[in-house]
């Protein structure tokens, strides 16, 4: 082999060794030089974290939003209702910081066709009085281990559930919930947590 086509040879693979080394890998970074400051160094950005929904804090006031689970809210909403929210009374007394819930639709014709949800904090006294009062009145207690139970007689209440119940109150230990039907309570979901 020639030596000029040798040499070619020899330099053609010295500058590939070359091209190679330098694509391998990136330089290092120059040392700053110092100019009498400080040098700050400069940290990576923080990872992305996702960010949970918060849940409702326990001090929430109830609505009528919340006082119901929130798929019972959107199939209301779907069939056009909407809520009226107003005080709510145990016979004669207004439950404070009480909230009665009345879902339909109140601009359509059958507007009087809707369903009544609520909720209030009580003590045992109120309750002991509210209890008496509506059983005064015919209302019919049931008692069972979570609580106790007024419901409005059959023989006077304007719709009942598949058992006869018509509008019942549920007084547990430090509130009492309110439905148009014993089985309207299962979609109260107050308070929350």
């Amino acid at each position: 082999m020639p030596a000029t086509r040798i040499l070619g040879t020899a330099a053609v693979l010295a500058l590939s060794a070359m091209l190679l080394s330098a694509c391998a890998g990136t330089p290092e970074a120059a040392e700053p030089e110092p100019t009498g400051n400080a040098q700050t160094p400069t940290a990576a950005p923080p990872e992305p974290t996702a960010t949970a929904e918060p849940e409702p804090a326990a001090t929430e006031e109830p609505t009528c939003d919340t006082i119901i689970g929130a798929s019972v809210v959107a199939d209301f909403e779907s069939l056009g209702w909407t809520s009226q929210a107003s005080p709510l009374y145990i016979g004669s007394t207004e439950m404070e910081d009480g909230l009665q819930c009345m879902w339909a639709d109140f601009d359509g014709p059958g507007g009087d066709h809707g369903q009544m949800f609520g909720w209030a904090p009580i003590s045992e006294d109120v309750a002991a009085a509210a209890q008496d009062e509506l059983t005064s009145q015919g209302w019919l207690r049931e008692d069972d281990g979570a609580g106790v139970y007024i419901t409005e007689s059959a023989d006077t209440a304007i719709t009942t559930d598949d058992d006869g119940y018509g509008m019942t109150y549920h007084f547990t230990e430090g509130q009492v919930k309110v439905a148009d039907t014993k089985q309207g309570l299962l979609v109260i979901e107050w308070p929350k947590g």
